[in-house]
This record gives C-alpha cells, sequence and structure tokens, in this order.
C-alpha cells in the first residue's frame, strides 16, 4: 500500500504529475496533426495531373492548329507527350466505336460527337469554323457567289454527304435552291483543297482556315453569314482512356485562354 502523502506534499505531486503530462500530450497531438496533413492531398497536387503519352483523335481540319497547340501544351507540361491522329470526323467515330487505343476526340461537327455518348465523357465546344468557296488559281471562272458552282462549266469538288463539311456544304446549297453537280466525293476538307491547289477542281466548299496557308494556290470566295453556315467543334475525353486525369486536364485547357488565343490565331472563332 502507497503512503498517504500530507496534504501540502501530495498537491506539489499532482502539479509536477500534470506539468510533465502537458508536453507529452502536446507532442502526441502534434504527430497525429501531421500524419493528418500528410493524408490530406493539398490543392496544388491535385491541380496537377500526372505526366502521361495522350493520344488525340482530330478533325482534318485541325491539323495545323494542332500541332501548335499540342507543341505549346508539352512546353508547359513537362513530361506529357501529346500524339495526334487526324482523319475525317466520321473515320475518327468508325475508330472510336472500334475500341482504337486513345484518350481524347475532337470532331467537327456535334452530329458526330452526339452519336458517340457510349464512349465519351460530355463534350465542350472548343471552337467554331465558317465555310467559304475555294477557286482555282486567279479564279478564271470569276466564280463569285454560291449560285455561280451550279454553273456546269465549273469542276466543282466536295466533301462527301457524311463527312461534316460535306453535310454543311448541302446544307447551304440545299437552303438556296443551287444544284451542283461535284466531280467527285472527297473523304476530308484537306482532299477537297487539295484537289482545288492541284488544278483537278475548279471550286470546292471548304473550311476558311484550311484555306489560310494554301497562299495563291487558291482565290478565296466568302460566303455571306446568311447563306453560311457554322461549324461548332466539341471536343472530349473517352471513356476508355487509361490516362483518365491527364485526357481531362487537356481537353480542359483546350478551352483556356493559351489554347483558345493559338485557335484564333489561327482564324477558328471563339467557341
Amino acid at each position: 500500500m502507497s503512503p498517504i502523502l500530507p496534504l501540502n506534499r501530495r498537491t506539489a505531486a499532482l502539479a509536477l504529475s500534470a506539468a510533465l503530462l502537458v508536453p507529452a500530450l502536446a507532442a502526441c497531438g502534434s504527430s497525429d496533426d501531421k500524419k493528418d496533413a500528410a493524408a490530406s492531398p493539398s490543392a496544388s497536387a491535385s491541380a496537377a495531373p500526372k505526366a502521361a503519352n495522350l493520344t488525340v483523335l482530330a478533325a482534318s481540319s485541325l491539323t495545323d492548329v494542332f500541332k501548335a497547340a499540342g507543341a505549346e501544351y508539352e512546353k508547359t507540361h513537362p513530361g506529357t507527350k501529346v500524339t495526334f491522329s487526324f482523319a475525317g470526323s466520321q473515320e475518327l467515330a468508325a475508330q472510336v466505336k472500334q475500341g482504337a487505343p486513345a484518350d481524347a476526340l475532337v470532331t467537327a461537327d456535334t452530329k458526330t460527337m452526339d452519336g458517340l455518348k457510349a464512349e465519351t465523357n460530355d463534350p465542350a465546344i472548343i471552337a467554331k469554323n465558317r465555310l467559304v468557296i475555294a477557286t482555282g488559281k486567279g479564279n478564271p471562272f470569276k466564280v463569285a457567289a454560291l449560285k455561280d458552282l451550279a454553273d456546269t462549266k465549273l469542276k466543282v469538288v466536295l466533301a462527301a454527304p457524311e463527312v461534316p463539311v460535306g453535310r454543311y456544304s448541302k446544307q447551304i446549297l440545299d437552303a438556296q435552291q443551287i444544284v451542283v453537280k461535284p466531280v467527285s466525293q472527297e473523304p476530308n476538307v484537306r482532299a477537297v483543297l487539295s484537289k482545288v491547289e492541284l488544278g483537278e477542281a475548279d471550286a470546292g466548299l471548304v473550311y476558311k482556315t484550311d484555306t489560310l496557308k494554301s497562299g495563291d494556290k487558291v482565290v478565296v470566295v466568302d460566303i455571306p453569314d446568311a447563306e453560311n453556315a457554322v461549324a461548332s467543334y466539341p471536343a472530349a475525353t473517352l471513356k476508355g482512356s487509361k490516362n483518365a486525369e491527364a485526357a481531362a486536364a487537356f481537353v480542359a485547357w483546350l478551352n483556356g485562354p493559351e489554347a483558345q488565343k493559338i485557335l484564333q490565331d489561327a482564324g477558328f472563332q471563339k467557341a
């Protein structure tokens, strides 16, 4: 049995025990706080996706601008590499449905993207575009308006109707009740422009942005807004992506100020 201390000595002993106990409790609390802090992700860590090799399927009309955008993204996101695969939107859709390994998709129309809801996450419009008439060097047939494309002396080339630019072309021609019999229907907008540049066609309907690097190979004839169509470019991550976080970061970046400046400098309109 412990001896009973006098009151004054007992008080002193209790005070000493309490003094020794407080630092020990403080040390335990400090250790637990550090563990909790370590377990809680910081805002900066969550904002920085892991580096990855991204594969982006993109419409042909984005070829030049996305090469520039991809280079800028890699520069500002060290460790991430972006590889693009360009084709007509309908070809890209077929690749997605067949399970092609990719992380994100950007089409030249909302209709194609809407048909891939089972394979994509929610899309966002990143840019818009308009159609123009591209004519041969010097515009020898003096094409000045859509109605001139009905001239049977002209060799007119259009994109196939299942291609977004082909669908837009049909839409604006039908609205003006203009009948055009194309000498060929191409799989994408770049193929249409190439035919005109090479002199294999006298005129064709293409996106305005595609003609900016043609120089004097073609003459561009603008189409009034009232007779034109607006092409919207939706971007979405793919549900089958193995780099979901990095893919989402890239798609979000496309709507940010850096990417938007690159797109608008290339002639695309603001989303």
